[in-house]
Order: structure tokens, then sequence, then C-alpha cells
């Protein structure tokens, strides 16, 4: 920082939050005090985001009221199924759930958002519903019918469900309901950060996660995972892992999945999510793509981890999600089902002591510029 000056606002705190908390240094992330390897351990994606949205882990009674008000919130109005048919087929999922998103502020007027109760069944309702559009899109672009939720399943197996338009079994649903909670929540990374701003002009909460989601799709947030898997076709086995990367450090070439703005050490969601990953591939079957990631992750370990750079936690969600049946442009709307439950416990916390975002800029530009008539320009 020169001056004031820091582009992107790297280590400017712009507020303050009890959300999340990251030390990059060290390789921790917890969700308001809580490890989150111990909430993937013994929690749920339901639980996790009782935690994020309340404050609190629920009692049991609290958690049964919490997951039943989320399945009585999980069907969306028919007009914004229709809407999303409306949309070209080749529409890009990112592109459809944020239409659908900010279309359901039609549908659920909230322009008055000094009312805590109508704000938190709007929280609730978003993180409901984000599922069953991102779901339907899917659906609709490949001329299915649309699979309506089923209030007997988790959220996770509900989700997976009303994609496949097959219950899963419980393992997988349990590997899915922990990718969610690995992903629920981040800090300021640039979509909450997005929330909050549009949260701060106080915008109606479907507005202020469209926004969220209008800034995901954008692949320098989103879309890692897809980007690694695209990367791992072009090793052609695990053999050539290492030459792969090596020619890639030679010219210089970002090395998807590997490396983190803040972590320093490896993601503490990729420990999580690789050990489940093995698991999975075991008793499911392995793929070429999983044998390359392996490799290069093995040999990168001794290229680049002395620099401090170690596996994402994209690096294996892209290939769990793959193997779950979930389509490669899926990935990141998938990263937005569960990362809304993070982005509406921001937007409530924001409003708590309110003040509009409105940073300074320097100001680069030409001044005092006399004006000249159209007549004599040129």
């Amino acid at each position: 920082m020169t001056d004031g000056f820091s582009p992107g606002l790297a280590g400017v705190v712009a507020d303050k939050s009890a959300v999340g908390f990251i030390n990059g240094q060290q390789g921790i992330l917890q969700y308001r005090g809580y490890a989150v390897e111990d909430l993937a351990a013994h929690s749920t994606f339901e639980e996790t985001a009782y935690l994020l949205i309340e404050g609190a882990l629920p009692t049991a009674a609290q958690l049964a009221a919490f997951s039943d008000e989320l399945v009585g919130l999980r069907a969306v109005p028919e007009g914004v199924l229709q809407l999303l048919r409306a949309l070209p087929k080749d529409t890009h999922p990112m592109v459809a759930i944020q239409a659908a998103t900010a279309a359901l502020g039609g549908f659920y007027p909230l322009n008055d958002v000094s009312d805590p109760v109508a704000n938190h069944k709007a929280a609730l309702r978003l993180t409901a519903n984000l599922a069953t559009i991102t779901a339907a899109f899917d659906r609709i672009r490949k001329d299915l019918p649309v699979v309506a939720p089923d209030p007997k399943l988790s959220h996770a197996a509900n989700f997976l469900y009303m994609v496949n338009g097959v219950a899963p079994s419980e393992d997988v649903a349990r590997l899915f309901d922990v990718c969610l909670i690995l992903h629920a929540e981040h800090g300021f990374n640039a979509s909450t950060f997005t929330a909050r701003v549009v949260g701060s002009a106080l915008a109606n909460p479907y507005a202020c996660v469209a926004g969220a989601i209008g800034t995901l799709s954008g692949p320098l947030h989103g879309g890692a995972n897809e980007a690694v898997l695209k990367q791992l076709n072009e090793i052609s086995g695990p053999e050539a892992a290492a030459g792969w990367l090596d020619e890639a450090i030679a010219a210089k070439k970002k090395v998807m999945g590997l490396g983190h703005r803040v972590y320093k050490v490896k993601d503490p969601r990729s420990h999580v999510l690789q050990t489940m990953a093995a698991d999975m591939f075991k008793a499911h079957g392995s793929t070429p793509l999983y044998d390359i990631a392996e490799a290069l992750e093995a040999y990168a370990a001794t290229r680049l981890g002395p620099k401090g750079i170690y596996p994402n936690v994209d690096f294996f969600s892209g290939l769990v999600y793959q193997k779950l049946g979930i389509e490669i442009d899926q990935f990141t709307p998938v990263f937005a089902v569960s990362r809304v439950s993070g982005w509406v416990a921001h937007w409530l916390e924001q409003l708590v002591d309110n003040k509009i975002y409105r940073p300074s800029q320097q100001y680069v530009g030409a001044k005092d510029v006399p004006y000249v008539a159209i007549a004599d320009r040129g």
C-alpha cells in the first residue's frame, strides 16, 4: 500500500465481522469460532447454515425446526420456473441463477429491510431456493422435467435428487453434504463483499445475493474447480504430471488449484475433501483424472511447497462433483448453493450497524479541461 492506495483493497480492513475467521499463515478456517474440519466431521449443512445465520450451534429441537423451515421454503414460484424456461438453452447456469434470484424480489418483495423477522425468513428462503433454482435450470436446459423437492431428504441429498432424478446413496449424500459445509463461508471474499456492499445500500436481500452471484461468476473468483479439470485433461497420465508441471513453471503458467490468495500452507478444506475423495473413489471406482491429480499434487509439494503454494479446495472438488453426476459448468452454481448461507449471514450482520460503503479513489485523470463547442472539435 502506498499513499493510502491498495489495489483490490488488499490488506484493507473494510469492516468487522463475527461470521468467519481465516489465518492463512497457519491454515485456519473457522465459522463463528468452530474449526471447519470439526464441522465437516461432525455437522451437517443444515446445522452449519444455522450456525452461520443464527450465530450459534443449535440444540436438537432448534435444528429440527430450522430444517423444517428450510424444507418448507424449497419450492420456487412457477413464474421463476417460467423465467428459466424462457432463457436460451445454452445460457450459462450462473446467468440463469442470478436472473432467477433477482426475480425472487418480485415474488417476495422486501424493499424495507428494517423487520428482523422478515429478513430472517428471506435469508432462509434464499438458502433453500438457490438449490432448487440451480437444479431446475439444469433439468430445463436438458429438456428434462423439473424434479420437485423431496421433503424427506436432507438439503444435500435433495439437491442431488433434483439434479439426477434419483435419490443418492447415504455415503454419496454425506460426501456432498461435506462439500457444502466446506464452501459455506470464507470471510470477505469478493462475492461476500459484494453482498455486503449491496446490502449496505439497504437493497432487498435478493438483489444482494444476485450481486454476489454475479461476482462469483467471474473466472478470478468462481470456476477454479472447472479449470482444474480442464488442466488435468491436458496431462496424458500420472507419469506425465511431473514433466507437465515443470513446463508450466518454466512458462510461468498459472496452475489452477494450487496456491491461494490467503493461504500460505495447504488449504484446510482441501485436507478434508482429499480424504473423502480418496474414500469415494476407492468405494465407487477411481478415474484417470483423480490418479493424475494425486501425482500432480505429490510432485507440486516438492516444487512449489517450499514457496508456500499448496492445493486449495478447488483442486479436488471438481473431481468429486463430476463423480456425483454434476455437469462441469454447474460447479460454480453448486458453490453458490453452499455459499449463499454465508452471504445471507453477512447480509444480516451488515444490517446490524450499517453504514453504506463509500471508499475513496485516487484520481489519475485530466483536470481543468476547457470546454470546446461541438462545432469547434476535431
